[in-house]
């Protein structure tokens, strides 16, 4: 795909669905970086820790009806498997062949009244 057809970030949210409880690990630096937050973000399974997921996003996901589409509540602290997930790089375009769909579900809904 070429990059001028690759939309920013924030009008795809593709990477940020699962139904995976277990999507995204986060490591010691990534729990510490989350501070005060982490118990509201995180869920241990065993000895490992998690992103909560939630209605097959993640929770931390918020989906706007204008402006930025997708945003991340937690950007600026985000886990480094987010971090690292480069705009148009393999990983990225096959999550959106995979997922690009129910991301669009997400954003009609939050176009909807309430």
């Amino acid at each position: 795909m070429d990059e001028l057809e690759l939309p920013v970030c924030t009008a795809c949210g593709a990477c940020c669905l699962s139904d995976l409880p277990t999507y995204v690990r986060l490591d010691g630096d990534d729990h510490a970086r989350l501070g005060e937050a982490v118990d509201d973000v995180a869920h241990w399974v065993g000895n490992r820790c998690y992103l909560r997921m939630t209605d097959g996003a993640c929770a931390q996901l918020r989906v706007a009806s204008s402006g930025p589409r997708f945003t991340c509540a937690v950007y600026a602290d985000r886990p480094a498997t987010c971090r690292t997930l480069e705009r148009g790089s393999p990983a990225c375009l096959a999550e959106r062949a995979t997922k690009l769909g129910r991301a669009h579900v997400r954003a009609t809904a939050a176009d909807a009244p309430p």
